[in-house]
């Protein structure tokens, strides 16, 4: 049976983005699908600057894209068309547990800030992946306008003692991710509550007179799941956890052996389109 897909959602690590960056035949498997008629979004915890912007200009420089888990909507010319930021109070708490257990920890803000205070060499090898330069400073000098904090961690009983802080915390949300670009190291974004993929693109499809029923989603990681499961065809990477693959409609290759290609040609041989 034909679906009725119109927009497809696309993560960026371990989905457009592989351990070689991304491969020639996402972009022109993209362009394909622009051309056939099919919204392109990205859909990212990356911030939305550097390269990931780069990307949706890329992807689809009319498109509505999702950053920071969420936090941010920003059009294809880079304007922020719609952002949620932090309780003030939920912030200075995780920024404390932050500098208690020594976990690297960054800040986004809406209006395009990106911070650190430490220079942890994890935190500095990040910022290359995203061709972005954080600001050091103080970071409890941050009064307001935080739409996500991120700890960047490896396996630690020290990290296991944040997360437990954390999920204890009502006002919140955590999505927990990992880069084919940083090996061994997890990426645990902390949101307003209510802030997730899902709920962006719920947003992002209303904007374009849609539902989630006329959306696909491409991705590997399990902050990925939820809305592969609530789209109209879920499709997860080759390099997706088995939770994730079993959760997808279509499973396909993995980044460099051109999985997005794969899910995009499988999106159009399905659709049709209005």
């Amino acid at each position: 049976m034909k679906s009725s897909v119109q927009l497809v959602l696309v993560d960026v690590d371990g989905t457009l983005y592989g351990p070689e960056g991304v491969p020639e035949c996402a972009w022109k498997a993209a362009r394909r699908a622009k051309a056939a008629g099919l919204h392109l979004s990205i859909c990212t915890g990356r911030p939305g600057r550097g390269f990931a912007l780069h990307y949706a200009k890329e992807l689809d420089p009319e498109g509505l894209h999702i950053f920071e888990s969420g936090a941010v909507v920003v059009s294809g010319l880079g304007e922020v068309v719609r952002a949620s930021t932090l309780p003030p109070v939920a912030y200075r708490r995780l920024l404390e547990l932050s500098r208690a257990y020594g976990i690297p920890f960054e800040v986004y803000t809406a209006t395009g800030g990106f911070f650190r205070e430490s220079t942890h060499p994890d935190l500095l090898f990040h910022e290359n992946m995203l061709g972005l330069s954080a600001q050091q400073k103080n970071l409890g000098e941050i009064s307001d306008g935080v739409v996500r904090v991120q700890y960047v961690w490896r396996p630690s009983p020290a990290w296991q003692a944040v997360r437990e802080e954390i999920v204890r915390m009502p006002e919140i949300e955590l999505h927990e991710a990992t880069s084919p670009g940083m090996p061994g190291v997890v990426f645990s974004s902390v949101t307003a509550a209510g802030v997730s993929k899902r709920a962006s693109a719920e947003w992002v499809a209303k904007q374009l007179g849609l539902s989630l029923s006329h959306c696909a989603m491409v991705g590997d990681g399990e902050n990925d799941l939820e809305l592969i499961q609530a789209v109209a065809l879920g499709i997860a990477m080759g390099n997706a956890p088995d939770k994730v693959k079993r959760a997808a409609q279509r499973v396909v290759g993995t980044v460099e052996a051109c999985g997005l290609e794969q899910a995009l040609d499988i999106i159009l041989s399905e659709v049709v389109l209005y």
